[in-house]
């Protein structure tokens, strides 16, 4: 892939691929609501500017062109495979829950995943409308929201991130727009 503009990597904080990045030779800029690590370049309400976008309003992805990038590291917290553990109330943080609270945790749980996946589509839609180059990563397994439930399907499971020079071993996919 021949990158003529700047690298957006949003929902990253750490500085990580940002700086790997700049190492190449990009302009690299961090997008995320924290800034735990202090490297965070733009502290923005994500989720506020996908939807902002996606409604035509004015918002971040106006000054991104399609010669830039953007890689999101999308929160996977409601798409993974432990998420299922909560619908089937066998997640241990339900264990001493009564038997309503589980219930009412189990369908703010099922509320918020509804409003992530939604957020989910709306980046790929205003990336694809636009024609804007994403690359999205989340980690893969069978039983992962997104595998079974999305109209985009991921182009490249990646089984072992510490080949690559990652710390973690866990199986990640990555899709790609654009």
């Amino acid at each position: 892939m021949n990158i003529k503009g700047k690298v957006h990597l949003m929902f990253e904080q750490s500085g990580v691929f940002k700086n790997e990045f700049k190492k190449l030779g990009y302009e690299a800029y961090d997008y995320d609501i924290q800034n735990n690590h202090g490297e965070t370049d733009y502290q923005i309400d994500l989720f506020k500017e996908i939807e902002g976008a996606y409604d035509g309003k004015p918002s971040l992805f106006d000054n991104i062109t399609k010669d830039d990038l953007i890689m999101a590291f999308f929160p996977c917290i409601y798409f993974c495979e432990n998420n299922e553990l909560y619908f089937t109330g066998k997640h241990m943080n339900l264990s001493r829950l009564s038997t309503k609270e589980k219930i009412e945790t189990i369908l703010q749980r099922a509320r918020d995943r509804q409003s992530m996946y939604e957020l989910c589509l709306k980046l790929f839609c205003v990336c694809d409308v636009r024609n804007i180059r994403l690359i999205m990563e989340n980690p893969f397994s069978y039983a992962h929201y997104l595998v079974n439930n999305f109209p985009y399907k991921a182009v490249l499971i990646d089984n072992n991130r510490t080949l690559r020079g990652d710390f973690y071993k866990k199986p990640t996919q990555y899709w790609f727009l654009n």
